[in-house]
């Protein structure tokens, strides 16, 4: 029995419901998914970290290449030169590690915050204060915003994502 991980594709937006059918047929599956805060609180708090693809651990030579394709919302395995791709253990191993490590700081900061927009620091020792979002980090879930301080200066200050939330604009917040 050979059980290697292979990287599946989902149709768009439909990774969730891809999930629940894989999982029905008992194959082991690992779907990445990070918390986020969303601006809407009705949004999903949960996202894939990888839109439209989740890994699944087969034995090919037992569930064949078209009993994954046709599984409902899936397009199929990723493939090159019409031949599945295995995807190495190690990788799925770190995969995981990393979604772990990013729900555990907080969860990634919600998609659409501008450079120049007004939060507030949700967390940590500058908990309560406001401050200027300037970026979001490359390679890491963490942002650098302009703490605002009592002389209107404007400390540079490294958090993870998570101990930051956008501040209601005044037409939302009458509402």
């Amino acid at each position: 029995m050979s059980l290697q991980w292979y990287a599946l594709r989902s149709k768009p937006n439909k990774e969730e419901a891809l999930w629940h059918e894989v999982s029905a047929r008992d194959y082991e599956c690992f779907f990445p998914r990070i918390k986020v805060q969303p601006v809407n609180p009705r949004s999903r708090k949960l996202r894939p970290y990888f839109p439209g693809y989740m890994f699944v651990r087969v034995d090919l030579q037992v569930v064949g290449f078209s009993g994954l394709a046709w599984i409902p919302h899936s397009v199929g395995l990723v493939s090159f030169d019409s031949q599945p791709s295995p995807v190495p253990e190690e990788l799925i191993h770190a995969l995981q590690r990393r979604v772990e490590q990013v729900n555990a700081s907080g969860g990634e900061l919600f998609n659409g915050l501008k450079s120049g927009e007004v939060v507030v620091v949700s967390s940590g020792p500058f908990a309560g204060y406001e401050a200027i979002f300037d970026v979001r980090l490359p390679g890491s879930e963490r942002v650098r915003v302009l703490l605002k301080l009592i002389s209107k200066q404007q400390v540079p200050l490294v958090l993870p994502a998570g101990h930051i939330q956008r501040v209601k604009s005044r037409r939302e917040r009458g509402r």
